[in-house]
């Protein structure tokens, strides 16, 4: 793998070589390497240990803070008719972030040194190695982070004793996105809304890779059209 006389050695830590890819780096990442073991990123064994996250401990970490936030609208007076369908409005709001920061985010062109290592840690580590357990699911200290503008958006657009509802239902949305994420990568699904799930997301790897941003459902690809086309594409002459 050369770009621009560069060759990434995949025996070496990763993250600080692939900014010298490049214009040639977007090429690269999306060549995927589809083995259950990922590569080193970092020499330091303190920074290697922050990228890997077990995808149990999202459901462990994130659930307890769903519950509490919902608890929380609960002591503020609010009944359960209530706070129902505010929880499924914060669950419906998160499928559009996934989708807006799958497409915009993620997936956003870099050819910068510092652009492209940045891409590689949030999202092109997972494009070129995909199947890699441990780097499946958001790591605990970046959704921390996450949280602060998404608790800050629940206020805004909703009354006091709602906001932390409406946030636990997004977090919520949130675990189901990564549980289900890990899942299609992972699981042979037997039921056919999981099979076509799983078959849309890997076609999304390893076929059409600017197309089908929804992970736990294509409703927003539907809407803004980058649902990927089902015809195979045609032989070069």
């Amino acid at each position: 793998m050369v770009a621009q006389g560069f060759t990434v050695d995949l025996t070496k830590p990763l993250v600080f070589q692939v900014g010298h890819l490049g214009e040639d780096y977007e090429e690269w990442v999306h060549q995927p390497i589809a083995t259950k073991e990922g590569p080193r990123f970092f020499e330091s064994d303190f920074w290697e240990f922050l990228t890997l996250t077990v995808w149990w401990a999202v459901p462990v970490i994130w659930l307890p803070v769903v519950v509490w936030c919902i608890s929380k609208s609960v002591s503020m007076g609010c009944s359960l008719p209530e706070i129902v369908p505010v929880v499924a409005m914060g669950i419906f709001i998160w499928t559009f972030i996934e989708y807006f920061l799958h497409r915009f985010v993620f997936h956003i062109k870099t050819k910068s040194y510092w652009g492209n290592t940045l891409h590689y840690l949030i999202h092109g580590c997972h494009h070129k190695h995909p199947m890699d357990h441990l780097r499946l699911v958001f790591p605990p200290t970046a959704t921390a982070i996450l949280c602060f503008p998404f608790w800050n958006i629940a206020k805004a657009i909703s009354t006091t004793s709602t906001a932390p509802a409406l946030f636990g239902g997004g977090m919520l949305g949130y675990v189901m996105y990564d549980v289900t994420h890990y899942y299609l990568h992972h699981a042979q699904p037997t039921r056919p809304v999981t099979k076509n799930l799983k078959k849309y997301h890997l076609n999304h790897h390893f076929r059409i890779q600017d197309k089908g941003f929804g992970i736990t459902s294509s409703l927003w690809d539907i809407v803004f059209g980058t649902v990927p086309t089902t015809k195979a594409p045609k032989k070069q002459q």
